[in-house]
């Protein structure tokens, strides 16, 4: 999809989901929907009511395709800013099917997945974070997740974005009248104004990067990795979290050999948890793919659960779990130790008062299902996920990265204020931090990403 060209052409897609249904709607956008509209309804269509009409096939008045509802939005005032048709018809396939063609034969083309949300974009109907809220709102996987794509298509993500852009704009107003204009003997680099006017707008920034990483992890939720050595628990693990039977378990080592996925909620965040062959030295091809496929899991995990048989003796150091891969295990960070079978070591369920290498630990039983609920809690804990979405909308990886860059430039302004006095570099760190923010709403977002972006979408929105 080709982002940085405004089309003139007219558009059409099924905007119901395809299969059997009690309404199917055809949406149609650009300058031919009013013809098309003509042709298809026999008639003229007042904008903005609804008309129940036949819809035809051809000028022949016995060539009925289907009988519905007609609406017609004149451009600018439409969802996409263009004359917009909808045909609501009944929902069968087939149906849906002839009434399309009949559209596309009257002059349009078939929509491409995200065009009518990218028009709406390019026509300035609304914004980056609000188009993708649409996608959001339509793939939500909780309430809560709903309840904040709902909040971002409002524009309340966007109001937050264009407030702070609007206070590093003033503050780099005055940063630059210090640089062009000498003369009037501001005392730029003495000049509280400015200093404490930065912390101001850092403060926000964090207070909005907060609530995006809560909306991010309500959308694209968690990926925990279950690691370890073969029979220390690890599909008993999974099956206890998904509470059901998804991995096979057995005394056998080795028993599990690729990688399996469940897809689980706690209190609204999504948890997607990934079970992996047991870490050892093999000599089963098999097991070694199994083993590959395990590490390569484990470098793409949020957070890692590395299970011990804790009714063994413990080790010290982690890297004496797999010498072979001592460099591959040091540099995780994210890595909770669990100590599995506590029903056997008599350890307390929960998380123990020591760290192992740094990283903390976990006692439980997977058998038992004691210490579940406080590995439960530890993950979103891990996360900084919190129980409420009161205030918080939807976001995604990419808002999450621009807030950061945009931190990272006022990090490194104060620095230049304090350390060097150096108003030059202030202005431009400023400059890049503004920019960093327009790329959250689409104001500098390049062509490549607004294609990437919309070709997610469903065909019809």
């Amino acid at each position: 999809m080709n982002a940085s060209v405004k089309n003139d052409d007219t558009i059409a897609a099924l905007a119901t989901p395809s299969g059997r249904g009690g309404i199917g709607i055809i949406r149609v956008s650009g300058p031919q929907a009013l013809n098309i509209a003509k042709s298809i309804t026999h008639s003229d269509l007042e904008p903005r009511y609804a008309h129940f009409k036949q819809f035809y096939g051809s000028d022949d008045t016995t060539d009925i395709i289907d009988q519905g509802i007609a609406l017609f939005f004149p451009a600018p005032h439409s969802f996409t800013g263009e004359d917009v048709l909808e045909l609501q018809g009944h929902g069968g396939p087939i149906i849906m099917d002839c009434l399309l063609r009949q559209v596309l034969h009257l002059g349009a083309r078939q929509a491409e997945p995200g065009e009518f949300s990218l028009r709406a974009f390019l026509n300035n109907k609304i914004d980056l974070t609000q188009a993708e809220a649409i996608a959001d709102l339509i793939d939500s996987s909780s309430e809560q997740a709903a309840s904040n794509a709902i909040r971002s298509l409002q524009g309340e993500f966007s109001s937050h974005i264009h407030k702070l852009v609007e206070q590093i704009i003033e503050l780099r107003l005055y940063v630059e009248a210090a640089i062009d204009f000498p003369e009037e003997e501001i005392d730029f680099i003495n000049d509280d104004n400015v200093l404490n006017k930065l912390k101001f707008i850092q403060q926000t920034l964090h207070t909005i990067f907060t609530k995006s990483r809560q909306g991010a992890l309500l959308r694209d939720g968690m990926s925990v990795v279950i690691a370890g050595k073969p029979n220390a628990g690890k599909s008993s693990l999974l099956n206890t979290l998904a509470e059901k039977e998804t991995a096979i378990v057995t005394t056998v080592e080795g028993t599990t050999r690729d990688v399996l996925r469940e897809h689980i909620q706690l209190d609204g965040m999504p948890l997607h948890i990934i079970d992996t062959a047991g870490l050892r030295d093999s000599g089963n091809e098999i097991e070694q793919e199994g083993i590959r496929r395990a590490w390569m899991e484990i470098e793409k995990a949020d957070q890692i659960l590395l299970v011990l048989d804790g009714s063994k003796t413990i080790p010290t150091d982690l890297t004496d779990l797999w010498p072979e891969n001592t460099q591959a295990l040091a540099k995780k960070q994210n890595i909770t130790v669990i100590l599995n079978k506590c029903d056997l070591s008599k350890l307390t369920p929960g998380i123990q008062d020591g760290r192992l290498d740094d990283h903390p630990v976990l006692a439980l039983s997977a058998k038992e299902k004691t210490g579940i609920d406080s590995l439960r809690v530890h993950l979103k804990s891990v996360m900084g996920f919190k129980n409420t979405s009161e205030g918080e909308f939807s976001a995604r990886r990419r808002h999450l990265q621009a807030l950061q860059q945009a931190k990272s430039f006022l990090e490194s302004g104060l620095l230049q204020l304090q350390d060097h006095g150096a108003a030059e570099l202030l202005a431009d760190d400023l400059r890049c931090a503004q920019q960093a923010l327009g790329e959250i709403t689409g104001e500098f977002s390049p062509d490549d990403l607004l294609g990437k972006i919309f070709s997610s979408f469903c065909i019809g929105k």
